[in-house]
């Protein structure tokens, strides 16, 4: 068998078969859980499982939640059940998790019904609620993907879930009886998609005590006609009051969360630790998540994010960046500060890796472009760089290995970044098949999936056609931290939910 090049060494992804979607997202007596959409070979959609003590170093654990005679297992959350309201636990704090009941024997996609299972032993066995599905077909194709988590203000259960063009949210006192509320979508001027897996919580305003607003996220299956087709996911600012949710963000200028090509169906953590507002995504794009190169596996999870709020010339911006509990994972293995770098130089020569963690501060100067190549080798490299005249950050995946799965895979795509106070700053988590890019300190991302070769492990720093001035820059190496098999196997399956 030959090496698997495109394991990742600290993103997670599954031991065997196909992952897409993170489900039942929540933090339990010390310990993160992650379970997540997965489809044995030839099989159905199952909950797959996995726990970690910091977001880091997973454990495998077994499949959570089988298909049944409801269905399959689609996506959908986790929660703490600290009072026992729903009467599973006995007077004890015990686990509760909501997801969708897909019933093949209505074709095509439904008809889709919301149902519950909780545990009393941290999540290592599940039992299914008799009285399933705790929230019927309406006579809709699409409905699904719930997301719950406790209103403390309202004192009741918020469920908010996909129901076509739009999210729905619901309430309940016990997790079993539940009551439909109140929409958001197509009604309020959204553009016109199919929603999945939306999110609705919190976030503090940076530099800003006290303050805070909700945050309505959801992942949009965009018609090919819109700017930004294929899958993505997006987020509208606003309030809540328990039932409502209205938007400060113009419905047809949603803000973005990510501007590369693989992050799709990001969900939040309930219950983290210290308040933290954490959230995962699925690293890859239904275009091509069947078409990728690997081997006995699909997919892997985004690294977690810690997300804010920051106000920008009047404007609130969503912030996302690393854990930091990534610092403790990384080595600093090259560092400079206060370098003029010409055209042909290049301090980077040098170093080499696969699993890094890079920071560059630069002002663009007389550069017209300004950027790094990470996983370089004799005819591969993929390009993070800055159009200095456009202002603009673009990923550049033409040459960045394996990209003939796909005829889009290897365009590349840009994002608008403004300089602040004439410097650019960007921090770049690259892994064996991925790049993650956070600019301007989180509040531009972009995610792309890349496979190059084993030996192309180069990295180089550049600037064209005029100097510009390297503030700072810092290159860490990150530890393993997911064990997973080092040889190749055959090819993974794909999973019976199909492109919408």
């Amino acid at each position: 068998m030959d090496i698997d090049p495109f394991r990742p060494l600290y993103h997670f992804s599954p031991l065997t078969g196909f992952m897409n979607d993170p489900n039942g997202l929540v933090y339990f007596e010390e310990e993160y859980h992650l379970f997540y959409q997965w489809t044995p070979e030839g099989g159905k959609q199952h909950w797959g499982h996995a726990v970690s003590p910091d977001l880091l170093r997973w454990q495998d654990l077994e499949v959570a939640l089988a298909p049944d005679e409801l269905g399959s297992i689609w996506s959908g959350s986790a929660v703490v059940d600290e009072n026992d309201a729903s009467g599973f636990f006995g007077g004890r704090p015990g686990l509760i998790a909501a997801y969708t009941n897909q019933n093949h024997e209505t074709p095509p996609h439904g008809p889709q019904a919301q149902s519950i299972a909780y545990s009393a032993d941290r999540g290592r066995t599940w039992t299914k609620h008799q009285g399933n599905p705790v929230a019927p077909n309406p006579g809709i194709p699409d409905f699904r993907d719930p997301k719950v988590f406790w209103h403390a203000t309202t004192a009741r259960w918020i469920m908010i879930l996909a129901a076509g063009c739009h999210a729905e949210i619901w309430t309940s006192r016990d997790l079993k009886e539940w009551a439909h509320a109140s929409s958001f979508g197509a009604a309020q001027g959204t553009p016109e998609c199919v929603w999945e897996c939306p999110d609705l919580f919190e976030l503090p305003i940076e530099n800003e005590p006290g303050q805070s607003r909700w945050v309505l996220a959801g992942s949009p299956i965009m018609p090919a006609c819109y700017p930004l087709e294929s899958t993505r996911t997006w987020c509208f600012v606003g309030a809540f009051d328990g039932t409502t949710f209205i938007s400060e963000t113009p419905a047809l200028e949603p803000l973005w969360v990510d501007y590369g090509r693989d992050n799709y169906a990001s969900v939040t953590w309930a219950n983290a630790p210290g308040g933290r507002a954490l959230w995962i995504g699925w690293m890859s794009d239904w275009d091509w998540t069947f078409q990728v190169p690997t081997q006995g596996w699909r997919s892997a999870m985004t690294l977690p994010r810690e997300l804010t709020l920051r106000r920008t010339s009047g404007k609130l911006q969503f912030i996302q960046r690393p854990i930091r509990e990534i610092e403790s994972v990384r080595t600093s293995i090259w560092e400079m500060s206060d370098v003029c770098l010409a055209p042909g130089e290049d301090p980077w020569g040098h170093v080499q890796g696969v699993a890094l963690d890079i920071s560059l501060e630069f002002e663009p100067g007389d550069a017209s472009e300004v950027g790094v190549r990470v996983r370089v080798g004799s005819s591969e490299q993929t390009t993070i760089g800055y159009d200095a005249a456009a202002g603009r950050l673009f990923v550049d995946r033409t040459r960045s290995g394996q990209c003939d799965f796909h005829p889009r895979f290897s365009e590349r795509h840009d994002a608008p970044l403004p300089a602040r106070n004439g410097q650019i700053s960007l921090r770049i988590l690259v892994d064996a098949c991925s790049v993650e890019v956070f600019a301007d300190d989180g509040a531009l991302v972009m995610t792309d999936l890349i496979f190059p070769a084993a030996a192309s492990r180069g990295l180089s720093l550049y600037s064209k056609d005029g100097a510009c001035r390297i503030a700072h820059a810092r290159i860490s190496e990150v530890s393993r931290t997911v064990e997973r098999p080092a040889h190749a196997e055959s090819p993974a399956a794909g999973c019976d939910r199909q492109n919408p």
